[in-house]
This record gives structure tokens, C-alpha cells and sequence, in this order.
């Protein structure tokens, strides 16, 4: 077996490999792909940023956040490796000197995020590089079995092997066994080249305070005034990390709200200040976190409930990196359980919803191809975005749909050079070409937008040539190329269509995610009242049951068990309140946009949820939105079956 432990200390500088490290390596050296499943902060990274430099070929990352790839671009570039991020945030001249870099073989890892493989100009330029090993991370993204599902992530198999991608190298720190198993099956990963670390922290001390809403702040306070260090404080909320943030402030300590609802310069300043010591304590939501490499962090808090087991276990993950005791502290109750399970229940399309898809798919098809935009289908069907996309790979799975491609719908241009002298330096034949791409395009003094559906349907021409064509010059400097408005396009099967149990098979598959995600936060609610080892029950969620059944350093290890209780009796409004707002609501949407409103959406309301037709229909300005957006959709929507509304 090779010694790789030299080119690992002149590359990065490490002495010795971690734990599962060489493995992953190895197996993928040895031309096989791998799952890698190793705890937050264990080294992840490392498995692939290796072996790319000993692979001949373009190593392809996929990574979901820009935070993440910003993380570890900075990291390999310290150590002279070269790699660079294709990303929303680069200008048209930096994309394509990466682009030219990677074509030449100067750039050895490119990162991009999942949704970049639906710019076709993207997988135009793929397709004319040769790549070794395609590597994907939070890799559970791509079951549907995952806590953090993504259905974009659902294509990669079958990117992978249209591009030729010989090797994948998955990455994850939370997976389940049946999460493990359906990742390796997607790309056909042997049983034996999955490697999977333990999950036992025994630096981490975890700790579950059940806590009145009342007692929360001080409780915090308190808790911060005993940790020695920088820590995290998660909460669920946007105003709430505001709100907490500006209290630990008011206190004397040196702390920052982080969440996605800040500009992005903000956030970037808070991360850095934080990785740099300049901030103590970041308050945040789940928005922060992923590719915080920052060895010292001796406290992760959590102020709310987490969303999940798994996002418990990756949060708490980010303190003591460095194997120094840290603290994990969770402050329980039962408030936020109805936030947690409403995003849920929010996600979950109703039934007329689905079959008004179908519905469209089939008057919209021609010829057996049907045209998309999702953002727009989304507002038309009342499906949020990520539901939708979810649905649309359902039916791809059922064999309804086959995606085929997707394109900018809108090609503008403007040349950078006399259009004479652009054209001069083709043959006559590709002159020819040009003109004929020319031609259809409308000009209006500077700029001029493509026709691109009448080009193709009065020349007969191929939409790759004249996208290649385009890209071609734009590289080149001759014209400045701007794409927008991407449509799907899929192949339409109408007889699987046309099954008239499709609608009730897709309705039960959303109503089963969402009874396996309300199971999920069951199981969190759970967790946290356990009588027995915490560290260990974590450890044994995750097919791990190598940990000590008692670690001596949790809270139910010191006797002390988590009772939790809602802060308050919940409150509810007056039948006779309920009855009227709904009625109202209702007429709202019958007599000014003759649309009827189900239970569950009438729920929607009341729990203050925002859906494509209530931003529509200007809904939450009426009386009674939210007015019981602390009490759990189950609740509200059995009360309304029974006041019949």
C-alpha cells in the first residue's frame, strides 16, 4: 500500500490521518466509490480534498451552502491547492476565467452548489471536461428519508452518469440506517466501502434544563456567566436571535444576532468576527453553522428546541473540535413545538393541488413534451416551492415524467467587439451560422433578446449548437451573454399519467412524509425526557452502538431528568371568534377571486401561515390571521372539522 502520510504532511501539514480518514481515501485511490459518515468536525473534508490532488482529472464538488464552499476554497488555497467555486456571487468576467482555469487543468476542485447543474450552460461546459470523482456533500440530502431532504439532489445519480463521472464520494455527519442504506443504493456503493466512525463526543457534556418561557433569558444568562469561552446560541426564530442578542448585550457581554433575514454583509461580518474572537457569543438560526471550523468552541445552547435529532447532533457537533470538554445545553419546553411541526405541516400539499398538476401537465403538453417554470406553477397550484419540486420528482420516479433538460428562456446579448470584425474571423460556414442566429434575434440599440423558440422552429437547428456558439463567443470576449428565467422541460408519459389512482398514490406519499416528519419530532420530544444516557441514545440513533451505555457526563448520567411542559395553559380564541374571522376569510376569497378554501387551508390561516395563495389573495391582512399561531396544526384543524365552518 502506498505511504501517504508524506504527500499529507507536505500538502496540509497533518502528521497522521484521523479516525476513517485513510480508509475513505484508500478506497477511492483504489478506484471505488465511498460513503463517508464521520461525526461534525471529524474531517470530512479532508477525504476528498486529498484525494483530488492525487487524482489525474477534475474533482467536482457539490455543496449546499456558499458559506460552506467559501470555508473550505479559503482553506485550500492556504495550502496551495487550486480550487474555485462557481457561484451566484462572481462576476460574468470571474466565471470565466475559472471556467477557462478549469478547461486548462490549473484548477483541481471546483465546488458548486446543486442547483448550478440546471444551467445548461453549465453542463455544456462539464460535458468538455474530463472529470474524476464527483463528490457530494451533506449527502443526506439526497434521501428522502433525510431530515434535511433537497429533491434537486435527487438528479445527481443521474448526472453523474451522463457526464461519465467514473468515482462519487458521499459525505455526511447524520445518517440513520435507513438513510445509509438509501444513499449507498442511489450510487451503487458496495456495503463494504461505506465508513462510518463512531458518534460518540466524550469531550461533549450534554445537558437537557426544562425551563418556563419566562425563565429562559435568565437561565441563559446564567448559564453563559459559568462557560469560560465563545459558544452558539440556536433559537428557531429570526426575532428571537434579534431579541436575544440585543438582551446578552444589554448585560455587558460581547454578543451578535445571525440569521437570514440580515444582508449578506452583515452575516459575513458577524462569521468572521466570530471566527476571529472579535465576538464572543453568535445567537442564530440554522442559517449558521455549516463549515464553522472553529476548534474553541467551548458551549453550543440551545435557547429553542432543535428541528430534529439530526440537526441536534450536527449543532451540537460545533463545540469542542479542539478535545477540550465543552457543554451542550438545551433549554426545553414544549412552546416550540407547534412552530417546529407547523413547517411541516405547511410543507404538505393538499390533494386538489396535486391533481391540478396533473391537470396541467395534461392540457399544457404538446406533442408529449411539457414546459415549466416552477416559481410560476408554485403561485398557480398553491404548492410551496420545495414541495413542488419534491412532486415533480415523484412523478419522475412513477415514470410520468422524464426530465429531459432545462434552458434560459430569456438569451440576451450585446457585442463587445464591431460585429463585423466578431464575424470576420469565422469561415464562411460559421459565418453563416451566426447570421442565421442573427436574424432572430431583436436588437434594440444595445441589446438584443434571442427568439430562440421561433429560431428553433423555422431552422430546424439544435439548441445546443447555438447555446454553444453563444458561450463560445462570450468566452472569448466578442459578446456579453446574460440567461434568465430557467424552464424545465420533461418528457410527458400520458398513459401513467392518466392513471386515475396517481393523484391518491401521491396524496398518501406526502401524507406518509408528513406523518415520518411529526414521527421525527416526536422522537426529539422523546430524547430529551429520557431517563437513560443521553450521549449514549444519541450515538445508538445513528447505528452507533459502540459508545458506553452510561458516559459519566450528561445530565441524566448526574441523575438529573428533563421533565418538559408547556410555559402556559394554551389559549385559545372564542368558537364564536374562530367562526366569524373564517367566514370572512372565506367570503374574501369567493367573492373577489372565486377560489374555496379547504380545512387544512382555513388552518393555514389561523396558524399564520404563508402560502402562494394567501400572498395572492393579500390574506394576511384580514382579521384573525395567526390569531392562533401558538397552538399545533393538528389541534386547530380537528377544532375546525368540529365547528363545521
Amino acid at each position: 500500500m502506498t505511504d501517504l502520510t508524506t504527500p499529507l504532511k507536505q500538502l496540509f501539514g497533518f502528521e497522521h490521518f484521523r479516525t476513517g480518514q485513510q480508509k475513505t481515501i484508500d478506497t477511492l485511490l483504489a478506484g471505488r466509490s465511498a460513503l463517508a459518515i464521520f461525526p461534525t468536525g471529524s474531517g470530512k473534508s479532508l477525504c476528498y480534498q486529498f484525494t483530488a490532488t492525487q487524482l489525474p482529472h477534475l474533482t467536482l464538488v457539490v455543496s449546499p451552502l456558499l458559506a460552506l464552499m467559501r470555508d473550505q476554497l479559503d482553506f485550500l488555497n492556504q495550502k496551495g491547492i487550486a480550487a474555485a467555486s462557481l457561484d451566484s456571487t462572481l462576476t460574468p468576467e470571474q466565471s470565466k476565467q475559472i471556467m477557462a482555469d478549469v478547461k486548462t487543468g490549473k484548477i483541481k476542485i471546483l465546488m458548486v452548489s446543486v442547483e448550478r447543474f440546471k444551467n445548461e450552460r453549465f453542463r455544456q461546459f462539464l460535458a468538455e471536461v474530463t472529470l474524476s470523482l464527483l463528490v457530494v456533500d451533506e449527502a443526506h440530502c439526497i434521501s428522502e428519508w433525510g431530515h434535511n431532504f433537497r429533491p434537486d439532489y435527487l438528479k445527481l445519480p443521474f448526472y453523474r452518469e451522463s457526464l461519465g463521472i467514473p468515482q462519487v464520494l458521499l459525505l455526511t455527519a447524520t445518517a440513520t440506517k435507513k438513510v445509509k442504506k438509501d444513499m449507498a443504493a442511489r450510487f451503487g456503493i458496495a456495503e463494504s466501502d461505506i465508513i462510518q466512525t463512531g458518534f460518540y463526543r466524550p469531550n461533549l457534556d450534554l445537558a437537557v434544563q426544562a425551563v418556563t418561557k419566562q425563565e429562559k433569558k435568565p437561565a441563559l444568562l446564567a448559564l453563559i456567566g459559568k462557560q469560560m469561552g465563545c459558544g452558539i446560541v440556536y433559537v428557531t426564530l429570526q426575532q428571537t436571535a434579534q431579541e436575544v442578542a440585543d438582551y446578552l448585550n444589554l448585560q455587558g457581554l460581547n454578543a451578535a444576532a445571525y440569521h437570514a433575514g440580515l444582508p449578506d454583509e452583515v452575516r459575513q461580518r458577524v462569521q468572521h468576527d466570530f471566527m476571529t474572537d472579535r465576538i464572543e457569543i453568535v445567537i442564530a438560526t440554522i442559517a449558521f453553522g455549516m463549515g464553522v471550523d472553529k476548534g474553541n468552541i467551548r458551549f453550543v445552547i440551545h435557547y429553542d428546541l432543535p428541528k430534529s435529532i439530526e440537526n441536534y447532533s450536527q449543532e451540537i457537533g460545533r463545540a469542542g473540535r479542539d478535545g477540550q470538554p465543552s457543554t451542550c445545553i438545551t433549554l426545553a419546553n414544549l412552546d416550540g413545538i407547534n412552530t417546529v411541526e407547523n413547517f411541516v405541516y405547511g410543507d404538505t400539499p393538499e390533494r386538489q393541488s396535486i391533481e391540478f398538476v396533473i391537470q396541467s401537465i395534461h392540457t399544457q403538453q404538446e406533442q408529449g413534451i411539457w414546459e415549466l417554470q416552477e416559481l410560476t406553477l408554485s403561485n398557480a397550484s398553491n404548492i410551496r416551492l420545495l414541495a413542488l419540486k419534491t412532486l415533480l420528482v415523484q412523478l419522475e420516479l412513477k415514470r410520468a415524467l422524464t426530465a429531459q433538460y432545462a434552458y434560459y428562456a430569456d438569451f440576451r446579448l450585446k457585442f463587445l467587439q464591431p460585429k463585423e470584425v466578431v464575424l470576420a474571423q469565422f469561415d464562411p460556414t460559421r459565418q453563416a451560422f451566426l447570421n442565421q442566429v442573427l436574424a432572430y434575434t431583436d436588437f434594440k440599440k444595445v441589446w438584443g433578446t434571442l427568439d430562440f423558440k421561433r429560431l428553433l422552429q423555422e431552422t430546424g437547428v439544435e439548441r445546443s449548437r447555438v447555446v454553444a456558439a453563444l458561450e463560445y463567443l462570450h468566452q472569448q470576449g466578442a459578446i456579453e451573454l446574460e440567461t434568465k428565467r430557467i424552464t424545465q422541460v420533461y418528457k410527458v408519459n400520458l398513459a401513467v399519467l392518466q392513471d386515475e389512482t396517481l393523484a391518491s398514490q401521491l396524496t398518501a406519499y406526502f401524507e406518509q412524509k408528513e406523518h415520518s416528519e411529526i414521527n421525527r419530532i416526536a422522537a426529539l420530544v422523546r430524547f430529551f425526557q429520557l431517563d437513560r444516557c443521553l450521549s449514549h441514545n444519541l450515538a445508538c440513533y445513528f447505528d452507533d452502538y459502540a459508545s458506553p451505555e452510561q458516559c459519566g457526563h450528561c445530565s441524566v448520567c448526574r441523575g438529573l431528568v428533563a421533565h418538559l411542559a408547556y410555559s402556559s395553559p394554551q389559549i385559545w380564541p372564542q368558537d364564536e371568534y374562530l367562526v366569524s374571522v373564517l367566514t370572512a376569510l372565506k367570503g374574501h376569497c369567493q367573492s373577489t377571486h372565486s377560489v374555496s378554501l379547504s380545512i387544512k387551508a382555513q388552518t393555514r390561516f389561523l396558524i399564520g401561515m404563508s402560502t402562494p395563495i394567501f400572498t395572492r389573495l393579500k390574506v394576511r391582512q384580514l382579521e384573525g390571521f395567526a390569531s392562533c399561531e401558538q397552538l399545533r396544526f393538528a389541534d386547530v384543524e380537528a377544532k375546525l372539522k368540529m365547528l363545521n365552518v
